[in-house]
């Protein structure tokens, strides 16, 4: 079987798909990525094949944008963006398709794939890494300020999303008919609510005890668990990180995620934060413009380390709120301290704090002062320390990425079988 594999989005948007990569590659498969050329080093240093979408500029573009990461704003860009990704993936996908021999597993934003997939009838999974892409009328995910609790009248919620599809369809839906009708395809009303997923097969990549399905959640989903895919067999941890933590008490990891580009703040308050606790503080990015020059005594920047080698070894993980900065998060056993700006992250940030494993703090109060205050409890706090432990006792019997390969092979079964 000839899989391909169309991520969309950002390294952690990339990472489970990798996952997926080797654990399809494994049983035999051909893997085939289409995305972004910005991950093609990682993707052909595991020795896979990668077809480009677009260059570093035309994804560097994008993230510089400070718009990109305003609750509202945001969606703008992010739409426009899917939507010139939607033109230049179904192509790549139309050449490489065999019937009978060719399935495809896309990101939420690989517009292209659903495209293919109604079309020409490629066989296709739509993969969505957090649980804020599952509306329900039931247990409402958070979007941004918005938050509908379940003591809202259900009537009420589905007029919310019709607004919410309204808005969605102004910024979404013109450029995309008018791609459907290059293709021969009708147009298309409410996209995100009754064509965006695959009709075929829907992967969540969380477990239900982080989100359980709702009853309006889509009858063709499979939840498979967290992917925590993390780079550490193509770039483990560098010596120098390691001596660091070797150095001294488990310091403070801050990663403001790495599609952010406009950091700065962030790491201002981490320092300061730092230094008015006393602690270490070890922080993240590959965009070393962000990091103030100058950092405190025991405070140190590093481009990258895996976060699976990194965060046992943490105090604390202060982050952005991305699913899988979250997860890894869960799975080390460390308390979190999570700034949500736009997306899933603020509805992330809830699930967490639900679980007794991590306190928010609004973008806006990300100051050294508050950062400090939020970070003392999780420092020092028995309670939340033996929660984290539980909720990574969580992850020693998951099988999630063996679980996804099971449920991809699927989409295969009816084509070999008339084969």
């Amino acid at each position: 079987m000839h899989v391909l594999l169309v991520p969309s989005g950002s390294a952690g948007d990339t990472h489970p798909f990798v996952g997926l990569g080797l654990g399809l590659r494994a049983r035999g498969h051909r893997v085939t990525f289409i995305q972004i050329d910005y991950f093609g080093p990682l993707v052909r240093k595991l020795g896979f094949e990668s077809v480009p979408l677009g260059n570093d500029e035309q994804y560097l573009e994008v993230m510089k944008d400070p718009n990109l990461w305003h609750p509202r704003k945001g969606l703008k860009i992010v739409m426009a963006s899917a939507v010139e990704g939607a033109r230049r993936t179904y192509p790549l996908i139309a050449e490489r398709y065999v019937p009978g021999e060719t399935i495809v597993a896309a990101g939420s934003l690989a517009l292209g794939a659903r495209l293919a997939q109604e079309k020409l009838g490629v066989p296709t999974a739509s993969v969505h890494l957090q649980p804020s892409f599952f509306r329900s009328v039931h247990e409402t995910p958070i979007y941004g300020k918005l938050r509908m609790g379940e003591w809202l009248p259900k009537p009420f919620k589905r007029l919310m999303f019709r607004l919410i599809d309204h808005i969605v369809d102004g910024v979404l839906t013109p450029g995309l008919n008018a791609y459907r009708a290059e293709l021969g395809l009708a147009p298309v009303r409410r996209a995100m609510d009754q064509w965006w997923d695959s009709p075929q097969l829907v992967l969540g990549l969380f477990p239900d005890w982080f989100a359980a399905i709702q009853p309006d959640w889509p009858k063709q989903l499979r939840l498979t668990g967290f992917p925590l895919y993390d780079e550490r067999d193509a770039n483990p941890i560098a010596p120098e990180v390691l001596e660091f933590l070797d150095a001294g008490a488990p310091p403070v990891v801050f990663t403001p995620g790495s599609a952010m580009i406009h950091g700065r703040p962030f790491f201002e308050a981490a320092a300061d934060a730092c230094v008015r606790l006393g602690a270490r503080g070890l922080f993240l990015t590959r965009f070393p413009d962000q990091v103030p020059a100058g950092l405190p005594e025991g405070v140190r920047h590093f481009a990258y380390a895996p976060f699976s080698q990194l965060l046992p070894r943490a105090s604390v993980l202060v982050h952005h709120g991305g699913i899988g900065t979250s997860a890894q998060g869960m799975a080390a056993g460390v308390p979190q301290l999570v700034m949500p700006l736009a997306y899933d992250q603020f509805d992330n940030a809830a699930r967490l704090e639900r679980l007794g494993v991590a306190r928010s703090i609004p973008s806006r109060r990300f100051q050294g002062p508050a950062v400090a205050e939020a970070l003392r409890p999780l420092l020092g706090s028995p309670k939340i320390a033996s929660r984290c432990r539980e909720i990574a006792a969580r992850f020693s019997d998951a099988h999630p990425l063996e679980e996804a390969c099971d449920a991809l092979e699927t989409l295969a079964e009816p084509t070999l079988t008339r084969a």
